[in-house]
């Protein structure tokens, strides 16, 4: 049994995916009228209002319930209210725990299971990240992306569990490197989309994707993670799909405050949760902390929260002074 804990639109498409393989699933939401609208019609009618959730998914309030005689429990909550659906999760001793979630706490700037590990310490924990829309998911259509774990062996039986032949699951034992990517991309979408909501053409979407994962390798590097990971799925991989997709949350907010809508405003158009807003406050506190520079971050950083025209944050990156693309990157270990 697979306990999928959160019912947002991620967590609808993994159950649904995962029901697909055949695997027992229960879900688990936080609001009633999800498990209402899934027991009478088989729909999420909040996140996923257009996909059937299988009859043989179980879906509960409980979350005691829904975790009961789970072997894998996966974490699928927006990064504000990890930490504080974990405290409430119910976990065995020999349970393996993997987050889900893009993003990190935004009280402490630690990495997801970075808190798993603190509130569970016997856990065996995992990480799933990538390129990976909900409704593709959702659809069954081909999707490739990455399980992080430091034990070889648990990476194997997540690869067999969670993995299908049209999700493709990739090892990984870069934890670090794997969270960071799935975090920061987030950020540069909201560049991206500020950059397209402006009209500056695809030359400029393209420079703002390279240079934005160069931002994130120092970052993830200075924390831990390797070069190599931000190469692969969970760093260009996501970056290119969430910076270019027409379903990205992320993108889609950025273009909105490029046409002048307010944070408050552009964010209330939707129930699901843009998270690079959150992570762009971790990811200067992170960059402070390890000395790390992160000129684009800081710009969207401007626009988000200090009132800056998108114009002219893109205006103060194309001031900056030139350099030279093939610095070391910093933090690297030996």
């Amino acid at each position: 049994m697979i306990a999928v804990v959160g019912a947002g639109s991620w967590g609808t498409a993994l159950t649904i995916h995962l029901a697909r393989t055949g695997t027992p699933v229960r879900l688990w939401a936080r609001e009633t009228e999800i498990v209402e609208g899934i027991h009478a019609r088989r729909r999420n009618p909040l996140y996923m209002p257009d996909f059937d959730v299988p009859a043989d998914v179980e879906v509960t309030a409980d979350i005691r319930a829904a975790v009961d005689g789970a072997d894998v429990i996966v974490m699928v909550v927006p990064s504000e209210y990890f930490a504080a659906t974990l405290a409430i999760v119910p976990a065995p001793r020999d349970a393996v725990i993997v987050s889900a979630t893009k993003g990190f706490d935004p009280v402490r700037h630690v990495r997801m299971t970075e808190l798993v590990r603190e509130r569970v310490p016997h856990a065996r924990v995992a990480a799933l990240s990538g390129p990976t829309f909900a409704r593709e998911v959702a659809q069954g259509t081909p999707t490739a992306a990455v399980i992080a774990a430091s034990d070889d062996a648990l990476a194997t039986m997540l690869q067999s569990r969670l993995g299908a032949r049209a999700f493709r699951l990739y090892a990984n034992r870069d934890v670090v490197g794997v969270e960071a990517g799935g975090a920061l991309k987030n950020v540069m979408a909201l560049a991206t989309g500020l950059s397209d909501g402006l009209g500056l053409g695809e030359n400029a979407r393209a420079a703002l994707i390279t240079r934005g994962l160069a931002e994130m390798t120092r970052l993830a590097v200075a924390l831990g993670g390797e070069p190599t990971t931000l190469a692969g799925l969970a760093g260009m991989g996501d970056l290119v799909l969430t910076a270019t997709g027409t379903l990205s949350r992320n993108r889609s907010l950025g273009m909105a405050l490029a046409r002048g809508d307010s944070l408050s405003a552009a964010s209330g158009k939707t129930l699901m949760v843009a998270e690079g807003v959150p992570t762009v406050r971790s990811a200067l506190a992170l960059a402070t902390r390890h000395g790390v520079s992160l000129p684009i971050c800081a710009e969207v950083a401007a626009v988000l929260f200090d009132g800056k025209p998108a114009a002219d944050a893109l205006a103060s990156l194309l001031g900056r002074a030139p350099t030279r693309e093939d610095a070391p990157v910093e933090g690297r270990r030996a």
